[in-house]
């Protein structure tokens, strides 16, 4: 089981990164300010390098290689955002990423890892396919596996984002919400925020057709995804490893679940509204506080956009 990292550990992949990914710019909207009746800052991932958050745990985790460990490359499998993210670390520091994606996944998102110059290796689409065919590359390559979030030094990168949106909201934050899949983000935002800001709440929120990490949460255990799972978030649908769920248990106020009909709903309003581009799965914190699942009336929230990779031609509200 990897270990979460420390606040320490954190604070190290700031500096390690900076160089390599966009300070992100935070956002507010006085129309959904109204709406939900509090006042909400955006940090904007969306426009991070490679559509997403996701950019910050990768190259934290390929720069932090000793060069004798990185020249044998790295090794990931991911449908979605994690691998074009590793792919563009990868290209950054010279060196080869192997990524099993499965041969469903959508065709935007393999032409975005092939452009970072990552070499895609499809397969079946199950979990266990997925391992199967990584664990296959780590040994014929000696490349190092990169896992979306169960790695201590994605989390680190990912808890970056936190310390960037504390630190740039010029106002005390009375909470944090990010939305939670396998946890990676909610992992690192919960453990840079008890370190630099205590009293700031951190709120996780998911979909409920894909609700495993409320369930957990709630029960003190790890639950399974009840499958199939159908939701438009797709980005979420990951269950959480026991490093993240154990963070998400000791320092995570509570998980909110939304209904598919607020996050088209909330998508659309920070299309037509902010006039910026996101995806499903990182508007599902402003389709809880819609929905009125925690109360925003009077507080200052930091909302994070984890990512804005979506495909035009299939967008929800068009199904």
């Amino acid at each position: 089981m990897a270990l979460p990292p420390t606040f320490a550990d954190i604070r190290i992949a700031h500096a390690r990164i900076a160089p390599h990914v966009h300070r992100t710019p935070i956002l507010t909207c006085s129309a959904i300010d109204t709406l939900v009746g509090g006042h909400l800052l955006f940090k904007c991932e969306n426009f991070q390098r490679a559509g997403a958050f996701k950019a910050r745990g990768a190259f934290n985790a390929v720069l932090g290689l000793p060069d004798d460990v990185a020249m044998r490359g790295v090794v990931t499998h991911s449908s979605g955002n994690h691998a074009a993210a590793l792919a563009l670390a990868a290209k950054s520091r010279g060196i080869a990423a192997h990524v099993v994606m499965p041969r469903t996944a959508p065709v935007p998102k393999k032409a975005a890892v092939a452009g970072y110059g990552g070499h895609i290796i499809e397969c079946e689409p199950t979990l266990e396919a997925r391992e199967a065919a990584a664990a296959d590359l780590v040994a014929r390559t000696g490349g190092t596996m990169v896992p979306p979030f169960d790695s201590s030094a994605v989390v680190a990168g990912q808890g970056t984002c936190a310390i960037e949106l504390i630190e740039d909201a010029g106002v005390h934050l009375d909470a944090i919400l990010c939305p939670v899949g396998g946890g990676g983000l909610l992992a690192g935002t919960a453990i840079a925020t008890a370190a630099i800001s205590p009293d700031t709440l951190v709120l996780a929120a998911e979909p409920l057709a894909a609700d495993d990490a409320a369930r957990g949460f709630r029960a003190g255990a790890m639950q399974p995804q009840v499958l199939p799972v159908a939701t438009v978030a797709d980005g979420l649908t990951t269950a959480m490893s026991d490093m993240t769920f154990g963070v998400m248990r000791a320092l995570v106020w509570d998980v909110l679940t939304v209904s598919e009909e607020a996050i088209v709903e909330a998508m659309r309003l920070i299309w037509t509204r902010m006039k910026i581009i996101v995806e499903p799965s990182c508007v599902v914190p402003l389709a809880a506080l819609l929905e009125g699942q925690w109360d925003a009336r009077g507080k200052t929230v930091g909302i994070i956009l984890t990512g804005g990779n979506v495909d035009l031609d299939r967008l929800p509200w068009m199904r």
